[in-house]
């Protein structure tokens, strides 16, 4: 019974123990003087090195790398699409750029809705204001109106001739004043003697 307890243990503990790992993309490639390959590599050429294809034989090919140096190389090891890696590193660059983007429209919204709240606050206290002044236009044409009713009960009231009449009575009263005040201060000057 215990062996089976001990072999069910050890059974479950060799998964624990089990690490989750990932095959690179990276190769390095050697660059060489001869055809074959044969000698040397002068260089390493790493995943993603964009070259030039010069010539091709079985198996390899002649190529130029972006510094212009040109050599042989396995033809195995050459794609016509971007590694992994590359396609990864544009797309993680068009990622920023995009986030950068978002970003950028999204200050761009905040600042459209805080215009769109301010007009709106424009608009309102305008609507007020419109509102005052139509209120204040109302008051003011009453006050008007009650003048104008004012005049119009004066102005019936007292017939047109008689105000001139008066007018004429008054002329000529004060006219008669005038003469009797220059004849009074004349013969109070003379001891009561008219002189003229």
């Amino acid at each position: 019974m215990r062996a089976i307890v001990l072999l069910l243990g050890t059974a479950l503990a060799i998964p624990a123990l089990a690490e989750t790992v990932y095959v690179t993309d990276i190769l390095r490639l050697g660059q060489h003087q001869a055809q074959d390959t044969s000698d040397r590599a002068f260089r390493m050429l790493v995943s993603g090195t964009e070259l030039e294809v010069l010539e091709r034989v079985p198996n390899f090919a002649r190529v130029r790398a972006p510094d212009g140096r040109e050599g042989w190389v396995k033809s195995n090891y050459l794609v016509d699409e971007k590694p992994a890696r590359l396609r990864v590193a544009e797309l993680e660059a068009q990622a920023v750029e995009n986030d950068a983007k978002l970003a950028a429209a999204e200050e761009d919204r905040q600042a459209a809705e805080q215009a769109y709240e301010q007009l709106r606050a424009e608009i309102a206290a305008s609507e007020n204001s419109s509102e005052s002044v139509q209120a204040k236009l109302l008051q003011l044409t009453e006050e008007n109106d009650r003048y104008r009713s004012r005049l119009d009960s004066f102005r019936g009231s007292v017939p047109l001739s008689w105000v001139a009449v008066a007018l004429l009575v008054m002329l000529g009263a004060g006219f008669l004043a005038g003469l009797w005040w220059i004849d009074f201060q004349s013969r109070r000057r003379h001891g009561g003697f008219r002189v003229y």
